[in-house]
């Protein structure tokens, strides 16, 4: 399954999930559907701002084991199951920068790159690509998130807001001012 459509989920899929999800809040060996489901593209979330595949392991195995403590908790809101788990993922994540000085690491690839061009309006990808990734490492973790999460990981303002526990207007708003400051880093 591809990551996009992990985002874009049809309602009778996310109906199944809520079903699975309501049996795990009595019983959490049902929860090894939603597990299996999930545990690639929450690890891949991880290992891309940890890069250190043994703590990527631990964070993520964490992330489930907060979700099946926590599942009494989670409320359906109108998205994704797996919004909850990168929500739980990037606390994790954020979590293990305090605790261990882990360096976050940002990962780009050749298609990436362009659409972030394309939003800075800068032409000539192998000769400014150095200095996109330099001026990546410039911004605040905050605004570097919001332009992961828009534009490196396709997600949708509304998820983005689920995520950072915003509204969608806020997650549109807060992306535009973090490629801003981008752009302005990007023209020094």
């Amino acid at each position: 399954m591809s990551s996009a459509s992990l985002y874009h989920q049809s309602d009778t899929r996310i109906q199944s999930e809520l079903q699975i999800i309501e049996k795990s809040k009595t019983n959490p060996q049902h929860f090894a559907p939603l597990y299996n489901e999930y545990y690639e593209s929450i690890f891949r979330y991880v290992i891309k701002r940890i890069n250190d595949s043994d703590l990527a392991c631990d964070i993520t195995s964490n992330v489930f084991v907060k979700a099946i403590t926590n599942l009494s908790k989670y409320e359906y809101r109108g998205l994704p199951f797996s919004s909850w788990l990168f929500r739980i993922a990037k606390s994790e994540v954020y979590q293990s920068f305090r605790d261990q000085k882990v360096k976050r690491t940002v990962s780009i690839d050749k298609v990436t790159i362009v659409q972030v061009f394309e939003e800075l309006d800068v032409d000539g990808l192998d000769e400014h690509k150095e200095k996109l990734k330099k001026v990546l490492r410039q911004i605040n973790e905050k605004d570097l998130m919001l332009i992961e999460m828009r534009y490196f990981e396709k997600r949708s303002y509304r998820e983005i807001g689920e995520i950072l526990s915003v509204t969608e207007n806020n997650a549109k708003v807060k992306t535009f001012r973090a490629l801003q400051k981008l752009k302005v880093l990007f023209k020094e």
